[in-house]
């Protein structure tokens, strides 16, 4: 799916943070201060591949596969299974090797030119049993950048995860260090109503070139790296639009697949309407808040959900929003903007700790709660191309398709088209939602694309028959788990993994599922599913109700400060999830959060007017929930007056006089 929330990825820092949380799970002794530097430093690692599409109705025939041209120094040395290693030693990786592999840019040979591939590769310890290919998501995030072989940490991990593999990365063309696409206007916007023009924009400065950027380029890239590399035989490990490279190269190549390990799949054919992911919405929330989890903020999270998303489709609703210097910011937000701050959540557990309430006072008519946490989103959604080539989405996912149209129909045909498409699906193809949802999908994006805009194949086929292990997440609502299930069906040796609770990229956030990847790639069996974790947070308790001017001026009492102070507390702890170290993030009505690696600072932090705190919180032991202590000030003209310290989560003070809270 196509929103705001697939601008964001994760910072190479951030990615490392999480590496180390979950080496820390492996050994059973997570880091709490790194639970939460990953989690809320990774904006959304793979997010942009909940908007690829899938495979062509129309093929083209198969291009000569052109073998790259490497480039390198260095003595090569000898490996297992490997023709030779050849580079330039590089990061602070002990044995990791980067060169560059030369590629044309049109296999074809009518468009002159050739891409510089940026390759980094890591011999394996111990006995060597193979290669494996990590391949990042998008499309748009160059692997060698995002997987970062050069940290020892990152490295540690993944030779964890492929134990006896060599692992090769390298940044896909026109991404990372491989010839980046730049288009401005697309990697700066964060509002998908001007993308259609903007992707006509980017194709125009992206000239000729722009042709040869689908999903069946990536893969022949793929090839090409494999054989210099001379190894016979790979792994592939792709996550979100990576599982659908590594399906088109399985199509193209099948003789060359070892095995596959999918994370987060989209399945090659996956229509640009977006149909199963908006289907899949309603159930996903029910499910993430099976067991009453989400009971203290509402009864019915998918409901309000489809509410919200529905009226404010219909209407959308402009509201003032508090900024950390004391002034405000006017903020309009309307349906397909809701569902993108919605489907955000599920890489961001601190969104999906605040999104219950959040979404339950828009329903009651606050909007306060639910505009911030779109801000901060839209906040964290322009990034670096070099990170997220969004020149590259456009040019791969707009050559890909398929659309409702032919590659060769003109521009002005194509809305009436696109219209006709939507209004003849299916009643339920949308979900609950109206037909203003299907918007989301990258047909409207590729609307104005030059011609061709679709019409590249992924490959002949058929598909190896070799060892897959499909991984899904019970909260992913961009690849939910049915595109998994269809996509393991297709393979004799497929099998599943389901874990619920844990949203989009799996193995960034389930230790679980690192453990049962290891043991898979040494030839144990895998689980079906694995046990649902503890929050990384608490979710948050209902927002207090908006109350009348006269109402604030009333003192509340010492056990109604201390209600809305300990919500305010699970508030800011959600909040400073989604933050990075040095973030300043206004309240909902007055004050600020001031983020810390192992904390915060609040000053005057209010979500009900007239209750204000003030103080430090930390993070005490490790484990999930984060478990606070601290103590803050509570005043404010509505408040009773007093200190409230925090320990274990536990909040109980002093409030007007009186003895509050405790065990």
């Amino acid at each position: 799916m196509r929103d705001v929330s697939a601008k964001r990825t994760d910072k190479r820092a951030a990615a490392l943070a999480l590496l180390l949380v979950l080496l820390a799970a492996i050994t059973v002794t997570t880091s709490a201060s790194a639970t939460r530097a990953a989690h809320s430093a990774l904006r959304a690692k793979a997010s942009a591949g909940s908007t690829v599409s899938g495979q062509l109705a129309l093929r083209f025939a198969p291009r000569r596969s052109g073998l790259g041209r490497v480039q390198s120094s260095g003595a090569p040395v000898g490996w297992h299974g490997l023709r030779a290693a050849v580079g330039t030693p590089c990061g602070k990786t002990a044995g990791l090797l980067c060169s560059r592999v030369d590629v044309p840019l049109d296999r074809t040979g009518v468009v002159p030119g050739t891409i510089s591939l940026h390759v980094e590769t890591l011999p394996a310890l111990g006995t060597p049993r193979g290669a494996v290919f990590l391949i990042a998501g998008g499309p748009g995030q160059g692997s060698a950048r995002a997987f970062d072989l050069g940290s020892p940490s990152a490295a540690s991990l993944f030779r964890y995860l492929f134990p006896g593999y060599t692992l090769v990365a390298y940044d896909d063309r026109g991404t990372g260090d491989s010839g980046v696409l730049h288009c401005l206007g697309l990697q700066t916007t964060v509002t998908i109503d001007v993308e259609t023009g903007l992707a006509a924009e980017c194709a125009a400065s992206l000239g000729p070139q722009r042709d040869f950027y689908s999903t069946h380029e990536h893969a022949e890239d793929l090839e090409a790296v494999r054989q210099v590399l001379g190894v016979d035989k790979v792994a592939l490990w792709g996550t979100s639009y990576g599982t659908k490279l590594a399906m088109a190269y399985a199509l193209a190549h099948p003789d060359h697949v070892e095995r596959l390990l999918l994370d987060s799949v989209v399945p090659p054919e996956r229509d640009t309407l977006e149909t199963s992911t908006l289907k899949a919405i309603p159930g996903t929330l029910s499910a993430y808040c099976g067991g009453g989890i989400c009971r203290s903020a509402t009864s019915d999270f998918a409901g309000d959900v489809v509410t919200v998303a529905n009226r404010l489709a219909a209407k959308p609703a402009q509201i003032k929003v508090l900024q950390v210097n004391g002034t405000k910011k006017t903020e309009r937000i309307n349906g397909l903007a809701f569902l993108s701050v919605v489907i955000e959540a599920d890489l961001s557990p601190g969104l999906a700790a605040e999104l219950p309430a959040a979404v339950h006072a828009a329903k009651l008519g606050n909007l306060s709660p639910l505009l911030r946490l779109f801000e901060l989103v839209a906040q964290g959604s322009i990034v670096p191309d070099e990170d997220l080539s969004w020149g590259l989405f456009a040019a791969t996912v707009c050559r890909d398709g398929p659309f409702p149209w032919q590659p060769e129909t003109p521009i002005a045909d194509r809305p009436a088209l696109l219209a006709a498409a939507i209004n003849a699906l299916p009643p339920g193809s949308l979900g609950p939602f109206g037909t203003w949802a299907a918007s989301n999908g990258t047909s409207t994006l590729c609307l104005q694309w030059p011609v061709p805009a679709g019409g590249a194949a992924l490959g002949p086929g058929p598909l190896p028959d070799v060892p897959v292990l499909a991984v899904s997440g019970g909260f992913d609502m961009r690849t939910p788990t049915t595109g998994a299930s269809d996509v393991v069906s297709r393979f004799r040796q497929g099998r599943l993994l389901v874990v619920p609770g844990v949203g989009h990229s799996v193995l960034s956030f389930s230790s679980c599922a690192v453990q049962a990847v290891h043991g898979w790639m040494l030839g144990t069996e895998p689980p079906a599913t694995c046990a649902r974790t503890s929050q990384i947070v608490d979710i948050v308790p209902a927002y207090p109700a908006a109350v009348s001017a006269g109402a604030r001026k009333k003192t509340a009492s010492p056990a109604r400060t201390l209600a809305i102070a300990s919500q305010a507390l699970r508030d800011a702890e959600a909040i400073w999830l989604m933050t990075s170290r040095g973030d300043q993030i206004a309240g909902l009505y007055s004050g600020k959060l001031v983020a810390a690696e192992r904390g915060f600072t609040l000053v005057r932090y209010s979500v009900t007017p007239g209750i204000e705190l003030s103080g430090k919180l930390r993070l005490g032991r490790s484990g999930t929930p984060l478990e606070f202590e601290g103590a803050v000030r509570v005043g404010g003209r509505s408040a009773a007056s007093g200190l409230l310290g925090v320990t274990a989560n536990k909040v109980a003070g002093t409030l007007g006089g009186t003895v509050v809270g405790g065990s």
